[in-house]
C-alpha cells in the first residue's frame, strides 16, 4: 500500500473526511497504480477520470462502512 495514504475512517481521524482528504488518496493511488506522478498530456483525461472514479468509490465505501464502539450521527430537529 502506498504510504502516503492514509486510513479516512474513524477513529483515525477524529471526524468524518473531507472531499479533500478523499481526492488525495485517489491522486495517490491512481499515481502508484498507473506508475505516473503526474500523466503526460495525452494521459490526462483517462488519469483525471481514474481519479474521480476512485474518490467516489472511496466516499460510497467510507459512508457505507459502520465502525463498531461508534453510534451513527443524530439529526437534531
Amino acid at each position: 500500500m502506498c504510504r502516503s495514504i492514509k486510513t479516512l475512517r474513524p477513529p483515525a481521524l477524529a471526524e468524518e473526511a473531507t472531499e479533500d482528504e478523499i481526492r488525495a488518496a485517489a491522486l495517490q493511488y491512481v499515481r502508484k497504480v498507473s506508475g505516473f506522478r503526474a500523466p503526460a498530456a495525452h494521459n490526462r483525461e483517462v488519469f483525471e477520470r481514474a481519479v474521480e472514479a476512485v474518490a467516489q468509490a472511496t466516499g460510497e465505501l467510507l459512508g457505507g462502512l459502520e465502525v463498531r464502539g461508534r453510534r451513527p450521527p443524530v439529526d437534531v430537529p
